[in-house]
Order: C-alpha cells, then structure tokens, then sequence
C-alpha cells in the first residue's frame, strides 16, 4: 500500500484557494494546455511520504502515529504566496504556525521509519500545497537567451514573445504571490493512501485510511 500522512485544509479554505486559482487557470491563450493542474480533491499538505508498505506494517504505523497526534496541541495555519519548484511544480505556500507544522513533519517521518518505511528524505522545511505541474518534455528557458519577436500591427511596440510552460509558471506564481487564504486550525493528522493514476483526469487518487485527532 502506498502511504504518506497528510494535514488536510477544509472546504472554506480550498473553497478560496479554488477561486483564487480560477483567474489564473486560464491564463494567455494556451496557457491551460501547458500545465497539468492538480485535482482539488487531492489539494493537502504532505507531513512524510512512505511509499509502499507491506499490508503487516500498516498497523504499526497507525499506532505510531496515533501516538504523534496524541503528543501535539491544534495550531493555526493559513495558505500565502506561491512559486514554482525545479521550473516543474507549482506550489502555494503556507503561513502561521510554519514551525509547529515542521516539528509534526519530522515526528511523522520518525513514526515511518519504526514502521519499515524508507526514510522520507525529502526537505519539509517548507510546507506547501501542489497546485500544478509543468507538463512532461518542457524545458527551462536558457539563462540570457533571447526568442524571436514575432511581429505585431503598425504602431506597437516590439512583439509577441512565444509563449513557453514557464512563463506561464512563472505568471502564475506571480499572480498569487500576495494571495492569502483564511487561517484555520489544524487539529488532525490523516494516513492516505495514494493510487498513482486512478484519479481525476489521469491524476492520483487519495483515500484517508485513517483520521488522528490532536489531544
């Protein structure tokens, strides 16, 4: 089964998240072919990734991080800014109580590792959210160069630039850099697992094993 915990936002805070995201999506013409757009439902904050576990180390895992939820008090969180990740994946970040966030991280990828997982390697220093992804076979615009104009009407200025994956990365993030969502409590730890492929529109779908509520 493939794992990872998660801190979930509610309704009314994806619900302004959506709305913010609904100027932006469709962006210059082209812009919605460009990139791969994450599901809603599958909106979360990773706390630690295990990958595959056997079915007999789930319970354990469970245990443990029933455990972790039971050593923590509720915090607030609010999602603020965005930006873009190795020109691939596009983020919106996370205000408030960042640090207790990160400490609940590192607790979650210590209950893995006593479960069998493979430690979860990945930097958490920095919680975000996964909005979208740059589309397969796209490249970074190189350092410097420069695209041929091509030609506009008498009168204007200069030309219009080809348009490529990461500038509309790029204006998006630039877009939401000031966005701020309404703060709410994180009072809960989910176990998911994860089905590569079985969502939305090709996407992964999510489907809470188990729920892990703060003392």
């Amino acid at each position: 089964m493939r794992l990872f915990a998660a801190v979930w936002p509610p309704d009314d805070v994806l619900d302004h998240l959506d709305l913010a995201l609904a100027t932006v999506r469709g962006g210059p013409a082209g812009a919605s072919s460009a990139v791969r757009w994450s599901a809603r439902e599958t909106w979360h904050l990773t706390a630690a990734f295990y990958g595959d576990l056997p079915d007999g180390a789930v319970p354990g895992l469970v245990a443990d991080l029933a455990a972790v939820a039971q050593d923590r008090a509720p915090f607030a969180l609010a999602l603020r800014g965005a930006g873009v990740f190795s020109h691939r994946t596009m983020w919106v970040g996370v205000g408030g109580d960042v640090e207790a966030q990160r400490r609940l991280s590192g607790a979650c990828v210590d209950a893995g590792v006593e479960a069998g997982a493979v430690p979860d390697r990945r930097p958490r220093e920095r919680p975000h959210l996964t909005i979208a992804r740059i589309r397969p076979g796209a490249r970074p615009p190189r350092r410097g160069s420069s695209r041929p104009a091509r030609g506009r009407g008498p009168g204007e200025q200069g030309g219009d630039v080809p348009l490529t994956e990461h500038d509309v990365a790029r204006g998006v993030a630039r877009a939401l850099a000031v966005y701020e969502g309404p703060s709410w409590t994180v009072d809960e730890l989910c176990l998911v697992a994860s089905r590569p492929g079985a969502g939305r529109g090709g996407g992964p779908l999510y489907e809470v094993v188990e729920r892990f509520a703060f003392a």
